[in-house]
C-alpha cells in the first residue's frame, strides 16, 4: 500500500496541476474532449468543476485535515464505484475517497462523463506512478469487495439486488431546495439563481424548488437574474427544454411565471424539469420547517435566508461548492471505507 502521506501529497500536486497556467493546453484538451461527448458540459462548466475540485478537495490544508481524521483500513480492498455523470467530474469525490483510504479503485464511469475522470486519474498516476496498480477502469464489477453506486431511484433497486451480499453505499435521486423570506437582496437572489441554474440544474445540489411566503412576487427575482439571459437562451439543449416546457404550460393552461429562459410554477413536487423552478407557498416558519422535514430523505441540501434560522442551511450561492465532508445522501463515505474488513 502506498503510504498515506504519499497518497495525500499526490492529490495535492494534482490540485496544483489543475491550477497551474502552464498546464492550460492539457486542461483545454480535457475540456474539449468532455464537451465533444456531452453537450451539457460547456467549457465554462467543465472549468468551473475542475477549479472547484482543486480549491475545495485538493487544497493542502483541507485535504490533510480531512484525510487524517479517519483511521487507516486494516487492509486494502477492491472498491467498485459506479459513477454518476450528470455534471462534469462528479464521480471524482468517490475516487478520491477510495484512493486516499488506501483501497483499490475499480471505476465504472458514466457514459455521460467518460473522459474527465480518466484524464484526472491518468494525471494522478503521472504524478505518483505507484497509483497505477490501484486504479482500474472496468465494465464489470464482479471482483469488488465493496460497492459505491450512484444512480436514479430505478437503478438503485438494481444495485441493491446485485450488490446486496457485500458492503455497499447505494445512492438514489436527491435534489436541493431553497427557502425565502421575501426580503432577499438583489445580490442574494442573484446568488440563488446560481444555485438553481449552474450546470443547467442537472446536479443533486441544484435547487429545483423554492419555498416562498404566501403571495410572493417573482418580479424582483427575475430582475436580479436578467444578466444571465444569454448564457441560457444560447445553449440549444437547455433552451429546447425551456420551449418545450413553456408550450406544455400554455397548452394546458398551467399558471406560471416566465422571464424568457426560466419558468416558475407552483407545485408540491421537489424535482422540476430542466428550465423550470417549482415553488410552494408557506404561511409560517413552523409550517416551512414541517414541509422540509416531510421531504428530508429526498433533499441533498437547503439554501435559505439566515433570517429563517434553519439548521444546517447554506447561504445563497453555496450549493454548488461542497467541501470534502459534504457527502452525497449524508452518508460518510470515508467512514464506510475505513470499516471494510
Amino acid at each position: 500500500m502506498i503510504s498515506r502521506i504519499r497518497r495525500i501529497n499526490a492529490f495535492i500536486r494534482l490540485g496544483q496541476f489543475i491550477g497551474d497556467a502552464a498546464n492550460e493546453e492539457t486542461i483545454g484538451e480535457w475540456i474539449a474532449g468532455a464537451k465533444s461527448r456531452n453537450n451539457w458540459f460547456t467549457p465554462a462548466n467543465v472549468r468551473l468543476s475542475l477549479n472547484a475540485i482543486a480549491e475545495h478537495y485538493l487544497n493542502e490544508e483541507k485535504l490533510k485535515s480531512w484525510a487524517e481524521s479517519y483511521p487507516e483500513p486494516a487492509q486494502s480492498r477492491k472498491i467498485g464505484v459506479v459513477m454518476a455523470g450528470n455534471i462534469p467530474a462528479v464521480g471524482f469525490h468517490d475516487a478520491l475517497c477510495v484512493l486516499i483510504s488506501g483501497h483499490t479503485l475499480l471505476a465504472k464511469p458514466s457514459s455521460d462523463d467518460p473522459l474527465l475522470i480518466r484524464a484526472l486519474l491518468a494525471q494522478l498516476i503521472e504524478i505518483e506512478p505507484e497509483f497505477r496498480e490501484y486504479i482500474h477502469f472496468v465494465e464489470r464489477l464482479n471482483d469488488s469487495d465493496a460497492y459505491i453506486a450512484t444512480g436514479s431511484d430505478n437503478t438503485a433497486r438494481y444495485f441493491h439486488y446485485y450488490f446486496a451480499k457485500k458492503p455497499n453505499i447505494i445512492r438514489k435521486n436527491r435534489t436541493s431546495v431553497a427557502a425565502l423570506t421575501g426580503n432577499e437582496t438583489r445580490g442574494e437572489l442573484r446568488a440563488l439563481a446560481t444555485d438553481i441554474l449552474q450546470y443547467f440544474g442537472l446536479g443533486c445540489r441544484n435547487v429545483s424548488k423554492v419555498f416562498v411566503p404566501s403571495g410572493y412576487d417573482f418580479t424582483g427575482f427575475y430582475q436580479a437574474i436578467e444578466e444571465m439571459t444569454d448564457d441560457y437562451v444560447h445553449h440549444h439543449k437547455y433552451f429546447n427544454n425551456y420551449e418545450y416546457n413553456k408550450s406544455i404550460y400554455l397548452v394546458n393552461r398551467i399558471a406560471h411565471s416566465d422571464n424568457g429562459f426560466l419558468l416558475a410554477t407552483e407545485s408540491e413536487a421537489l424535482v422540476s424539469p430542466i428550465s423550470v423552478l417549482h415553488y410552494q407557498p408557506y404561511d409560517s416558519v413552523e409550517e416551512l420547517k414541517a414541509l422540509l422535514r416531510e421531504s428530508e430523505e429526498k433533499i441533498q441540501c437547503v439554501v435559505a435566508s439566515p433570517q429563517l434560522h434553519l439548521p444546517d442551511a447554506l447561504p445563497f450561492g453555496a450549493a454548488q461548492a461542497p467541501g470534502l465532508s459534504d457527502y452525497a445522501d449524508g452518508i460518510d463515505t470515508m467512514a464506510f471505507l475505513a470499516e471494510i474488513a
